[in-house]
């Protein structure tokens, strides 16, 4: 729990909202704020404003158990879909916005505002993020056993890649194409 605390202070979290993370998903049973509050010695204040955050993230179930009127909290079963939830919200809260920036900063010195470099900078930089969230949006269609061996193939990638590359213009020769 204490690395997951370190952690998320990283990830731009406070060191309690990682911490309240690490405690539900490892906990067997879902766990009521004071639980919480008990296991890691902070304040309940801290608790329900972690806690609403991480329900923002999509990140905790809300759980009632009968007879018991206090909320439990949990994380979801599977780790491909927390995968999926925080690749998402993070390109919600952090990707989605600096598009729309470069987009609009774009647009405005398109008319004759700015630098032609600092302009060409963001051009750049904008077709690579647009090009990135193109890819994220054909991935997260996979469904889990073909992203795990996606991600299995890591550098194995490249060599398909290398043959592609190769065959392409011998491909295209056939074809009775130019290449151009």
């Amino acid at each position: 729990m204490l690395h997951f605390g370190e952690m998320g202070s990283r990830w731009g979290m406070n060191r309690t909202l990682g911490q309240i993370y690490a405690l539900l998903y490892a906990s067997p049973e879902p766990l009521c704020a004071e639980d919480i509050t008990a296991a890691l010695d902070v304040s309940r204040s801290n608790v329900s404003m972690s806690l609403r955050e991480l329900q923002g993230w999509n990140l905790v179930l809300l759980k009632h158990r009968p007879g018991d009127r206090r909320d439990f909290f949990t994380t979801p079963e599977d780790v491909w879909q927390i995968f999926r939830t925080l690749v998402e919200e993070r390109k919600r809260r952090e990707v989605d916005p600096t598009l729309a920036v470069l987009d609009d900063l774009i647009s405005r010195t398109a008319a004759g505002e700015g630098d032609r470099h600092a302009q060409a900078r963001m051009r750049e930089m904008y077709g690579l993020i647009g090009q990135l969230t193109t890819w994220y949006d054909d991935v997260r269609k996979l469904d889990n056993p073909r992203l795990a061996a996606l991600l299995g193939l890591g550098a194995k990638v490249t060599r398909f890649l290398d043959a592609a590359t190769r065959l392409g213009p011998r491909r295209r020769a056939s074809k009775g194409e130019t290449g151009q």
